[in-house]
């Protein structure tokens, strides 16, 4: 019996803004409207939800699907640069959250998931105008995601830590996508996995409701 991972995005995010890029020169990096379109204000809250359709999860390798999906997870992040493009916006992560009434898992052993939270908040992320987008803790901290499980053997917390954090943006739907994104477990029963690898998709990145682009 074994216990997955997970993350969050951390994942938890986890994460920042916005979408594949568009070459424009000028204007800033972070814009709603459309390319090119009104400059994102510093100081602005963005937010995603998962994609529709999607699930974020937290499996035990890169390649398999043993381990934890939800379906209702967000981000919110506030930008705190957005420069002229091209160039790299930044923005502090202020929450990343997963519904744990929404995971479902396929551990054996596990009997549901009672919470997923990012810990160690806020996160630096930046998104240059190519889409790459970079997340990062604050100095002399780690990105932490601590995942509680409900097992046949009673409650345990899973911990797990990764230095950083790296996704893409895309403009075609406003999304932020993380993929197998390695987490290492720092604390837990021997259920929880050694190390654990968070996928998800972000979609709008939206500015008070107004889809965000990256240029």
């Amino acid at each position: 019996m074994r216990t997955f991972l997970a993350l969050a995005g951390t994942v938890t995010a986890l994460t920042v803004a916005v979408a594949v890029p568009a070459a424009a020169d000028g204007g800033a990096v972070l814009t709603t409207g459309g390319v090119g379109g009104t400059a994102v204000a510093v100081g602005d809250t963005l937010t995603a939800p998962l994609a529709a359709g999607t699930s974020a999860t937290l499996y035990s390798s890169a390649t398999g699907t043993s381990g934890v999906k939800c379906t209702a997870s967000q981000f919110t992040a506030q930008v705190t640069g957005n420069p002229a493009s091209p160039g790299a916006a930044t923005e502090s992560v202020t929450g990343h959250t997963f519904d744990s009434a929404s995971c479902t898992s396929n551990v054996t052993g596990v009997l549901g998931v009672s919470g997923i939270t990012v810990d160690h908040l806020p996160y630096t992320a930046s998104v240059a105008s190519d889409g790459t987008l970079s997340v990062a803790p604050a100095s002399g901290s780690t990105i932490q995601t601590t995942v509680k499980l409900r097992t046949l053997l009673g409650s345990i917390n899973c911990v797990y830590q990764a230095p950083s954090l790296t996704g893409k943006a895309d403009n075609a739907d406003n999304s932020i996508t993380f993929t197998n994104q390695q987490f290492t477990k720092v604390s837990g029963s021997s259920l929880c996995f050694a190390s654990g690898y968070f996928t998800a998709k972000y979609a709008p990145v939206t500015d008070a409701g107004a889809p965000v682009f990256v240029n």
